[in-house]
């Protein structure tokens, strides 16, 4: 059973995640810090510290990886679909064969990634205040897809 001040102190280490929407990377920085002064005082805040920073690093993981993707899809289309042939005529540089249709499909793509991206963040949002809710109620909180990196 933990007390009250450990709940306290887990349920806070599950919201100084959303930090990131204020200070780059302050979904690392202050988990790490409330983690590592606290983890050796209390299982329970050690637990709820490495499953706060285990979703961090795995939505982080996710993140980089849509981008990949996102940015070699982008690439291939352009490199696949927009045909650049330039001319100087008269120290005038034109571009031959350029055509809008394909800058759709690209644009599309990006948009598709823009919208999975967004998804992302309000699963994230939701996620950590239920592991919040579920620390000040005393009861541990694994997150879902969340990559162990810390046992």
């Amino acid at each position: 059973m933990s007390t009250s001040n450990e709940r306290t102190i887990s349920s806070i280490t599950h919201l100084s995640a959303l930090t990131q929407y204020f200070f780059p990377f302050g979904n690392f920085i202050f988990p790490i810090v409330i983690w590592s002064s606290k983890r050796k005082d209390s299982e329970f805040i050690d637990y709820n510290g490495k499953q706060v920073l285990n979703f961090q690093l795995s939505i982080f993981l996710y993140s980089l990886i849509l981008c990949i993707i996102a940015v070699l899809i982008i690439i291939y289309l352009v490199l696949k679909n927009v045909a650049f042939r330039t001319a100087f005529n008269d120290g005038d540089f034109t571009i031959h064969h350029f055509n809008l249709g394909d800058i759709t499909g690209i644009a599309g793509i990006a948009i598709f990634a823009a919208i999975i991206f967004g998804f992302l963040k309000v699963f994230e949002f939701i996620l950590i205040v239920n592991g919040a809710v579920k620390a000040s109620n005393g009861e541990p909180y694994k997150y879902p897809l969340a990559i162990p990196f810390f046992k």
